[in-house]
């Protein structure tokens, strides 16, 4: 079911004040060969459903994907060796197992334009049409809880590491698609307290 279009059909309901807790969210990350979006490839994603402030541990998504491509450099981040999983599936089949988990969820991952541009790429490559799904961006999100003063410097990016630092989160699985998803999602957690304090928070606020 469309998310947005059974809200519209109530003429007092607007996107400002859909509660989040109600929203299906999917947390995701991608592990690549490298960060070329026309040559390099896509090895796993891994993907998390966020709903009412709870992470079904039995909702996960994980899935290899067939290599064409392989570099050694890149595998000494992410650990996924060419051999690594027995019978992958394809690249198409891989989107399309994450397509039907997906459905229309809004997306959060932490610089959510590279892992969403990779995934575009790829369905290009398959002949399949591009996301549409509303995105959030962790690394952003971040930015809006800092205390603004001239004594501090704001950076422009903030790594997942950092979140993870900041927000005490363990990061055992670090550069496993799965366990970046993980941290993500927890980090968008503790972010939208920061955002809301004591009040609930709608949907158009996060997209503000």
């Amino acid at each position: 079911m469309d998310l947005f279009k059974f809200w519209n059909k109530s003429e007092k309901t607007t996107e400002e004040d859909i509660p989040i807790d109600s929203i299906r969210f999917v947390v995701l990350d991608t592990e690549t060969t490298g960060f070329d979006y026309t040559n390099d490839r896509i090895l796993c994603i891994g993907a998390l459903v966020l709903q009412n402030g709870i992470i079904p541990i039995d909702e996960t998504f994980e899935v290899f994907i067939r290599q064409e491509h392989y570099d050694k450099t890149s595998a000494q981040i992410h650990g996924i060796l060419k051999d690594f999983v027995i019978d992958r599936p394809t690249e198409l089949e891989a989107l399309q197992l994450f397509l039907t988990y997906l459905g229309d969820s809004i997306i959060i991952a932490h610089h959510t334009i590279f892992d969403i541009t990779m995934i575009n790429r790829a369905l290009e490559r398959n002949g399949l049409p591009e996301l549409t799904n509303k995105t959030l961006d962790t690394a952003t999100l971040y930015k809006r809880i800092l205390i603004k003063s001239h004594l501090l410097q704001r950076k422009d990016h903030y790594s997942l590491d950092e979140l993870a630092d900041k927000f005490d989160i363990s990061k055992k699985d670090r550069h496993t698609a799965l366990g970046d998803a993980y941290i993500t999602a927890i980090a968008f957690l503790k972010i939208v307290k920061k955002l809301s304090g004591k009040k609930q928070i709608t949907l158009a606020q996060l997209f503000k």
